[in-house]
């Protein structure tokens, strides 16, 4: 944890604030913090700055804070991914925050077993604690916004073509396709597909509106990596 996240609940004054549960026990057992000592702290969707220690109690640390940064610059790339297994998504979720994605989509597809739309992790304060341990690990503060979509053909008529507008849309998919750009100026829409990938049909119906089908290589990747090394490609994001 390279930030300690600060949410309007924690505030019990102004600028003041009281860090229980996972924060406190960083605190106190790995950074070891002293009274007087500074941290680096963030407003949850806000800026970065410092906290001051000013109380350590048996469960909690009250820091006053200045806010003064900005968050690092968001990625340019919205993801439309296959829901995943629960398991596998916790990683995504957290990987893709602390790569900077700030909107996700979560599809069904064919090949997404049914079950997996009935996890927990899809409830918005589970899926969130990903999130934030992604955002304090890459020192961010701005909380990523996930969609959940279960009607995969709906969602690519009627909402994909107004989400990939101003961007370039890519389906990564195996196949003999071209391969994926090594680099990417424009704001990118990156659809990944379940284990085994999309259907033809699935690719044909996101190629109908507007995306290219493009390869990774020769390997065939899991989703969690796929997700990673895609990003990756992206230059303006490494800039």
């Amino acid at each position: 944890m390279n930030l300690i996240l600060l949410t309007k609940k924690e505030e019990i004054s102004p600028n003041k604030y009281e860090v229980f549960n996972h924060k406190f026990l960083h605190l106190k057992n790995v950074l070891k913090v002293s009274i007087d000592q500074k941290v680096v702290v963030g407003q949850l969707d806000g800026l970065i700055g410092y906290g001051i220690v000013k109380e350590i109690k048996n469960d909690s640390i009250v820091l006053i804070s200045e806010f003064c940064l900005k968050p690092p610059a968001p990625a340019p790339i919205t993801l439309v991914l296959a829901l995943p297994r629960p398991k596998m998504l916790k990683r995504i979720l957290r990987n893709i925050s602390m790569l900077g994605v700030k909107e996700i989509y979560l599809i069904n597809s064919y090949k997404v077993e049914k079950s997996f739309w009935k996890s927990r992790l899809l409830i918005e304060e589970e899926y969130e604690k990903y999130f934030i341990q992604g955002l304090e690990q890459s020192k961010d503060t701005v909380m990523p916004k996930l969609y959940l979509k279960n009607r995969f053909k709906p969602f690519v008529e009627d909402e994909i073509p107004d989400i990939i507008k101003g961007s370039s849309a890519l389906v990564a998919h195996p196949g003999d396709y071209p391969s994926f750009p090594q680099a990417i100026e424009d704001p990118l829409t990156l659809a990944i597909g379940p284990e085994g990938g999309f259907t033809d049909y699935e690719v044909e119906k996101f190629e109908e509106v507007g995306f290219r089908s493009v390869h990774c290589g020769s390997r065939i990747l899991r989703m969690e990596t796929a997700v990673v090394a895609l990003i990756s490609q992206h230059s303006s994001f490494l800039k």
